[in-house]
């Protein structure tokens, strides 16, 4: 790799990604932190993102975790995508919100990883645990040439 720092590297795949991802930014999502092997995206609950129940819909809340999970696996500058995953809600979102969702690197190794990624609201309070299980494949986000 060349002689940027993890960080560094990290940071310019963020740059790299979430220039890209038109869809979270559709939900109004905004990357807080990055670093290698983690995220943090945030972002306020509106009431057109919450169901019938006037609570956050599933999927709303599985797309912030899930947008978190990509920049952590992807932060590396290999390019990762999801092998599989899945969503534990604990607690309801409400219109007004903020949550966040942490992604942490648990294990890596070969082409696949383990992610989990916590969704709190801003009192801190979780609302939801997420596990992704990532793969790697052909490419890079940016160009790194061998030492």
């Amino acid at each position: 790799m060349t002689g940027i720092s993890a960080q560094e590297r990290a940071e310019r795949v963020r740059d790299v990604m979430w220039g890209a991802d038109a869809a979270s930014r559709w939900f109004g999502m905004v990357c807080e932190y990055i670093a290698p092997g983690e995220a943090v995206v945030s972002m306020r609950l509106e009431p057109h993102h919450c169901n019938g129940h006037k609570t956050c819909h599933g999927g709303v809340s599985f797309a912030l975790a899930d947008s978190a999970f990509a920049l952590a696996c992807n932060s590396h500058n290999q390019v990762a995508v999801a092998q599989h995953n899945s969503m534990s809600y604990i607690a309801p979102g409400f219109a007004g919100d903020t949550l966040s969702a942490h992604a942490v690197e648990r294990a890596r190794f070969g082409r696949s990883g383990v992610y989990d990624v916590s969704v709190t609201n801003q009192k801190g309070e979780l609302i939801a645990e997420f596990r992704g299980g990532s793969r790697v494949i052909r490419g890079q986000h940016f160009e790194e040439s061998a030492r």
